[in-house]
């Protein structure tokens, strides 16, 4: 039963990747249709964040009080709704009422169960989740590409991805009995690898799950928490930027049709699901850590051709290097919390790596709206690569400040 509720986990991460990456593929024919300028993007973009920020830190309370079954289907429920809300838009200003659902929904989602997989499967399911964000954040833009080349627009775009997760919705409520019968079989399913406090008796880190939990001021003063905290942050605004604003960059700077566009940010999007598939056949032999740090090297390489390469296919393969190298960032991330900080503290640590993460996508993605709307989308891949230096720093001072944590025995 495990087994079979993994694969519904899985299917629902397929649904939370699938509508990721739509609004930065038809923004450069949306803002023209809906008389908005380029940077209104950002607008859309901070509504989703502040929503999704909120139902993050909400997301302990409301497990609690729902389950994880439950509050999964219901957010999925609500982007759903929002996604066909999208589809019949004419208008900015209902956009950004939208929005609203769409981002309570996702938020709660993406925390619930990312700490759900990483108390109870392994490493590698860690990364064969967010394989199947991939998946979806893959189909979203060549449905949108299609869409965009055909006479429906961006409007049949919507509504596609909407009926998909409509779907979705549907197997989720008659799934919920799953959810009860193998709560107890998933720490099993974990293949030996039940996650172990990582410090000694005495650190609050090592007490029961069932003790009270640890508050943010608490969590906030675990050696290297912030530090964890920031780089995820960090990371996921330079994803965030480049699935947002890549489309823009090669329509603007590089003279790139928007169709072609929207098929290279699928790519970007194919990059990091392929990656996520091989991370999780490759983590019995590289840490979390190492699997960071390569993502990290294979996204600078991207950015660097780049910069130096020119035409589609260039930039369709510096693109796909960079989803290959954001692949194994996040889901390494998420599966180190529990294992450096305990199950106690698990969590809250998620939840607020995904308040930051959130954070960093409203902040940082309308600075690069600004920048190309008043003309410098050349500037786009510099400021992605300020991003990558920013996470990489933050990253090794998270493994130095937990690996000399007293107790810490993960070194």
């Amino acid at each position: 039963m495990a087994s079979l509720l993994l694969a519904v986990i899985y299917l629902t991460f397929i649904s939370l990747g699938l509508p990721d990456s739509l609004l930065g593929t038809a923004w450069p024919v949306m803002h023209v249709e809906l008389a908005a300028p380029v940077a209104a993007q950002s607008l859309i973009s901070i509504i989703i964040s502040c929503c999704t920020i909120a139902s993050s830190l909400l997301t302990a309370k409301l497990v609690h009080k729902l389950g994880t079954g439950k509050l999964t289907a219901l957010s999925v429920a609500l982007t759903a709704g929002a996604i066909l809300g999208f589809s019949a838009t004419n208008a900015f200003w209902q956009l950004c009422i939208i929005a609203i659902p769409y981002g309570l929904g996702a938020g709660a989602i993406d925390s619930a169960l990312n700490n759900y997989v990483a108390l109870n499967y392994s490493a590698r399911h860690m990364s064969w989740l967010h394989c199947c964000w991939g998946v979806g954040a893959s189909v979203g833009p060549l449905v949108m590409g299609w869409a965009l080349a055909s006479p429906l627009s961006w409007h049949g775009g919507y509504l596609g991805i909407g009926l998909i997760q409509a779907a979705i919705t549907a197997a989720l409520f008659l799934s919920l009995p799953l959810w009860k019968s193998t709560d107890a079989e998933a720490t099993d399913a974990n293949e030996g690898t039940a996650i172990e406090p990582a410090f000694d008796t005495g650190d609050p880190r090592k007490q029961p799950s069932d003790e009270r939990p640890l508050t943010n001021r608490e969590l906030l003063r675990l050696p290297g928490a912030i530090a964890s905290i920031g780089s995820f942050g960090f990371y996921c605004a330079l994803e965030g930027s480049i699935g947002l604003w890549i489309a823009s960059y090669l329509v603007m700077a590089r003279s790139i049709d928007t169709a072609t566009a929207a098929s290279i940010v699928a790519q970007f999007f194919m990059g990091i699901t392929i990656g996520r598939l091989v991370s999780g056949f490759v983590a019995q032999w590289l840490t979390s850590e190492n699997q960071i740090r390569i993502g990290q090297a294979l996204i600078a390489l991207g950015i660097l051709s780049l910069l130096v390469f020119d035409g589609p296919v260039a930039a369709g393969i510096s693109i796909l290097l960079m989803g290959l190298g954001c692949a194994p960032i996040y889901p390494s991330i998420v599966a180190l919390t529990p294992k450096r900080f305990g199950e106690r503290a698990s969590q809250g640590l998620v939840s607020l790596q995904m308040a930051c993460a959130y954070a960093g996508s409203m902040l940082v993605p309308p600075v690069f709206g600004l920048v190309a709307g008043a003309g410098g989308a050349v500037l786009i891949p510099y400021m992605i690569a300020a991003l990558l230096v920013t996470n990489t720093i933050l990253a090794e001072l998270a493994v130095r400040k937990t690996n000399a944590a007293p107790g810490n025995t993960t070194h």
